[in-house]
C-alpha cells in the first residue's frame, strides 16, 4: 500500500503565476517501520521505574539528627528506599518493637531482663555513641558552669533549689550566681536520654540509686516535663533559670549552653566528640551476641571510677537499633522490604558513619562494626540469611 503527498512548487519569474503539486508515492510500510522504531527506542531509553519500598521505624530522639541525615543520604543511592523514622523516644520505640507495629526501633537503653522476654529474638545494633549535655539559661551568667555528679543529683532530687547554693558557687567562684530558684527541666516521655542520664546519677549518687533509680521513665521527685530533645531544649531555651539534659546536638543547635562534668579523673570535661571519643575509648565493655541479653551494657558503668579516664566525659552512651533476628514475624514484612532494611542496617553501619562527626555523634570503632556485621548475618526470613556476602 501506497499514499501520497502532495509537495508545492512555485514556478519561475515570467511564467504564469500558478502553483502545482507533484506526487511523491512513499511506501506506508516504511512509515510504519519508522514509527515503530521511534516508540521502540523511547520506551528502552526511558528509566524502568522499581518499586517503591517503605521502611518504617521509630524510638529514640537521642540519634534523630543522626538517622534523619542517614535517611537522605541513603534515598540520593536508593531512591525507591523510604526510610521513615518518627522521634517519639526510646520508651515508645521499645513498645511499638515489642508490638510489631514497626520494622525497626531506636533505643539508648538496651532492653531490660522483661523487655528481652516480651520481644524474644531481638537484636541489638549499636548505630553511634554519643553524650548527655547538662544545659541551662541563666541570664548575666556567660561562662560555662562546673556540675560534680553529686551536685547534679541533688538539683534533680530537690536539694539544692537555688543558683547560688554554696556548692554551686564554690565550684564557679567567678560567675555571678543569681539568688533564683532552680527550676528543673527533665523527659515526660520515655526516654533514652533519661536512661544514660538517670544510668549516671545513680552510679555517683547513693540517695539517687536507692530513691529514684535508673530507667527510662523514672518518677521524678522536681520538675517540668518536656517531651523529646526538642521539648526539654524548648523549655530551657525560653524559660529563665532552668536547667535540664539533653543530647549534646540538640544544646548545640539550640544555641543553649552546657556545663562542664567532673570526671572521674578529677577533670571537669566539655561534651564534645572529642570526649565522648575517650569514653568510648577508656570503656571496657564487653558486647554480648547480637542475639544475647544487654541489658548490662554501660559505657557509663564502665568507666565512672575510671581513675586513668582522662579527658572522657562521664555521660556517655550507645545508641542501638532493634530488630527482630526472624524478620518475618513482623505482619507488615516481606522478603523484598526485609532485604531492603538489612541492606540499609549494613550501610549505617559501613558508609553511613562517614555523616557522625559533622552531627557530634563518635563514628563505630572498628571492633564494634565488625561486632555488627556478625550480627546483621544472623538476620533471616522464613530461615533464609539476608545478607550473605
Amino acid at each position: 500500500m501506497y499514499i501520497e503527498v502532495s509537495v508545492p512548487y512555485t514556478l519561475k519569474e515570467g511564467e504564469k503565476n500558478m502553483r502545482t503539486a507533484y506526487k511523491i508515492i512513499i511506501p506506508i510500510v516504511a512509515i510504519a517501520i519508522i514509527v515503530t522504531s521511534v516508540f521502540a527506542y523511547q520506551y528502552i531509553s526511558a528509566p524502568q521505574t522499581q518499586q517503591t519500598i517503605t521502611l518504617n521505624g521509630a524510638g529514640a530522639t537521642f540519634p534523630f539528627p543522626l538517622i534523619d541525615k542517614w535517611t537522605a543520604e541513603y534515598y540520593k543511592i536508593k531512591s525507591n528506599v523510604q526510610v521513615n523514622y518518627q522521634s517519639i523516644g526510646s520508651g515508645g520505640g521499645i513498645r511499638q518493637h515489642t508490638a510489631k507495629t514497626v520494622q525497626f526501633a531506636a533505643s539508648d537503653a538496651p532492653l531490660t531482663e522483661q523487655q528481652f522476654t516480651n520481644a524474644s529474638n531481638t537484636l541489638h545494633i549499636p548505630m553511634t555513641i554519643g553524650g548527655v549535655a547538662i544545659t541551662y539559661n541563666l541570664p548575666g551568667v556567660s561562662q560555662k558552669l562546673k556540675f560534680t555528679g553529686e551536685i547534679l543529683a541533688d538539683i534533680f532530687l530537690g536539694n539544692i533549689t537555688k543558683w547560688n547554693d554554696s556548692k554551686l558557687v564554690a565550684l564557679n567562684p567567678d560567675a555571678n550566681l543569681p539568688n533564683q530558684g532552680i527550676i528543673v527541666v527533665h523527659r515526660s516521655d520515655g526516654s533514652g536520654t533519661t536512661f544514660v542520664f538517670t544510668n549516671y546519677l545513680s552510679d555517683v549518687s547513693q540517695q539517687w540509686k536507692s530513691t529514684v533509680g535508673k530507667s527510662t521513665s523514672v518518677n521524678w521527685p522536681v520538675g517540668l516535663g518536656g517531651k523529646g530533645n526538642e521539648g526539654v531544649a524548648g523549655i530551657v531555651s525560653q524559660n529563665p533559670y532552668t536547667i535540664g539534659y539533653v543530647e549534646f546536638i540538640y544544646a548545640k543547635n539550640n544555641n543553649l549552653p552546657w556545663g562542664y562534668v567532673k570526671n572521674s579523673a578529677a577533670e571537669f570535661v566539655e561534651p564534645s566528640l572529642d570526649s565522648f571519643t575517650k569514653a568510648a575509648s577508656f570503656a571496657a565493655v564487653t558486647l554480648p551476641r547480637g542475639n544475647q541479653s544487654w541489658s548490662t551494657v554501660s559505657i557509663i558503668d564502665s568507666i565512672v571510677n575510671n581513675t586513668q579516664a582522662t579527658g572522657a566525659y562521664p555521660i556517655t552512651s550507645f545508641s542501638y537499633f532493634l530488630v527482630y533476628k526472624e524478620l518475618n514475624v513482623l505482619p507488615s514484612m516481606d522478603i523484598t522490604s526485609a532485604k531492603a532494611l538489612v541492606d540499609f542496617l549494613w550501610w549505617t553501619i559501613h558508609d553511613g558513619q562517614n555523616y557522625s562527626a559533622d552531627l557530634a555523634y563518635v563514628p563505630l570503632p572498628q571492633d564494634i562494626r565488625t561486632h555488627n556485621e556478625a550480627t546483621i548475618r544472623m538476620i533471616t526470613f522464613n530461615g533464609e540469611q539476608l545478607y550473605k556476602s
